[in-house]
């Protein structure tokens, strides 16, 4: 009887120790967050389920758990998310600021935040358009001319934001991070299609990514609303 207990036992620690373990520590200097709860939650049966929480008590917080495999989640206050994260072996240190949000300290989130910083650049530049643009007219130039180089200013950023989203799902096909942007990047369309971009992304995407539950929902539901433009029937959302 003793010999089929250490046997179990031992069992037992083989399994944990195969297991995965993500640690999140987390420091907030927003005022509002203090005693809320914080959801992660990740893509699980077509929808975000919730894995873990963890109350904001003078400004920290922290997730602690097993996982199975490495995984993309977002940071959910109530129904509205907060940023983007990868659950991964080691410890993540997450910042909630006012004007910023980061999640660093293992290898993915690094990548993912050095993404995220020069998304964010991109959408400022973009951002700063109108202010350009009333500039220009104060400085009495061209009605013409200024729509002319607002025109070519926007198109020039929104190819870049193109080639910057592309180039690192297409980096990153083998591992979370690559189905997890494509994700937040299709959830703005009002209804899943497929356009260049996507194409180029799919063209030489791997098996990995293929397979993963989303991107594959998300094609078969492209290719069904496409097939239903052409011969002019309504698209469901």
């Amino acid at each position: 009887m003793k010999k089929t207990y250490l046997s179990l036992f031992l069992g037992v620690l083989v399994l944990s120790s195969c297991a995965e373990q993500y640690l999140v520590n987390g420091s907030s200097t927003v005022g509002n967050l203090e005693g809320k709860t914080l959801y992660l939650k990740v893509f699980q049966n077509d929808d975000m389920c919730t894995i873990d929480s963890s109350k904001v008590i003078h400004g920290r917080f922290s997730f602690r758990g097993i996982m199975d495999s490495v995984m993309m989640a977002n940071l959910f206050l109530g129904n509205q998310s907060v940023m983007p994260l990868v659950l991964e072996t080691g410890e993540v240190q997450m910042k909630l600021d006012e004007m910023t949000q980061s999640a660093t300290g293992t290898p993915l989130n690094d990548s993912l935040n050095s993404f995220i910083l020069k998304k964010i650049q991109l959408d400022a530049r973009m951002a700063e358009l109108p202010h350009k643009e009333s500039q220009m007219i104060m400085n009495g130039m061209d009605h013409d001319e200024i729509l002319r180089e607002l025109n070519r200013e926007s198109a020039q950023l929104a190819a870049e934001n193109d080639r910057l989203v592309t180039h690192f799902i297409t980096n990153n096909y083998n591992n979370v991070l690559g189905p997890g942007i494509f994700m937040i990047m299709t959830s703005s369309y009002k209804y899943p299609i497929l356009n260049p971009q996507i194409d180029e992304i799919l063209s030489q995407a791997t098996p990995y990514f293929r397979n993963h539950p989303y991107v594959k929902e998300y094609v078969k539901a492209a290719n069904e609303n496409m097939e239903k433009i052409h011969a002019g029937e309504a698209v469901q959302e």
